[in-house]
């Protein structure tokens, strides 16, 4: 797909991701049609593209939130490229996590994303050619401790998004799944950057995730995983999980003393 050619939707746009994205699709020539709880981190891109942006606030977890966000999509005359990048996180043990916070972020990082494909697929089949883009995460792939219920939703979002594009292969939709590895997000706690930085894991910058996106969607790819060596741990583990489970269980002293709530009180 050509973004000069696309009408998109994009959720999750005034995250660090999905604000990149909103801004390289409008440079590109895009028009996108931004969905966010919050405006004010859209603002600037708003006056930039004033032709090529709108933006509908919704909750994607509320239904009648949804339908507001696909009638404004078919007011602009349908769509052809949906990108579901709405998601949240929470680095802690499950243990250290409330009941309703697990049901939130399974309720946006999984049910939302499904029930706004869902609707949108009508929309996107009357296309000659459309596309949903799907972002995961390398722990869709990887089971990682102090993330247990983030990787429950991005496993299952990998699932989704292979068993859509196996009952949409006989159409005119095709499904894009994305795996950035750590990005440098508000979505990361202070005690998950410090984690980072103790064990050197690498990290990108939103943009650059933003330009390997636009890139994968421009070459019909079907599913991109990004960094170096975590793409090379995805293929270890779907072979050889144990060699995995033993580097893990190394670090997994360091991981709970940056889940402990001493370690979160100095860095709050």
């Amino acid at each position: 797909m050509q973004l000069a050619d696309c009408r998109v939707l994009l959720t999750g746009a005034s995250g660090g991701i999905g604000l990149a994205l909103a801004e390289a699709l409008c440079a590109g020539g895009a028009r996108v049609l931004t969905v966010s709880r919050n405006r004010d981190a859209l603002e600037d891109l708003l006056r930039r593209y004033p032709d090529a942006m709108s933006w509908v606030g919704a909750d994607l977890r509320e239904a009648h939130e949804r339908k507001l966000v696909v009638d404004a999509a078919r007011r602009l005359g349908g769509v052809n490229l949906l990108i579901n990048a709405a998601g949240v996180n929470r680095f802690a043990l499950l243990e250290q996590i409330e009941e309703s916070e697990i049901e939130d972020m399974l309720a946006l990082n999984v049910c939302a994303t499904l029930q706004l494909t869902r609707a949108m697929l009508p929309m996107l089949r009357q296309q000659p050619h459309a596309l949903v883009v799907n972002v995961g995460s390398i722990y869709g792939s990887i089971g990682y401790p102090g993330y247990a219920v983030y990787c429950a939703s991005k496993f299952a979002l990998r699932g989704f998004s292979e068993a859509l594009r196996r009952e949409l292969a006989d159409t005119t939709v095709n499904v894009l799944y994305i795996a950035p590895r750590a990005t440098r997000t508000s979505m990361n706690s202070s005690a998950a950057m410090a984690l980072n930085a103790e064990l050197k894991v690498g990290m990108d910058e939103p943009a650059y995730v933003a330009q390997a996106v636009i890139a994968a969607i421009e070459k019909n790819l079907s599913e991109l995983y990004l960094g170096w060596p975590e793409k090379l741990f995805v293929r270890i583990n779907s072979m050889l999980p144990g060699l995995i489970d033993r580097a893990l269980h190394k670090q997994l002293p360091i991981i709970r003393r940056f889940t402990s709530p001493t370690h979160a009180k100095e860095h709050s």
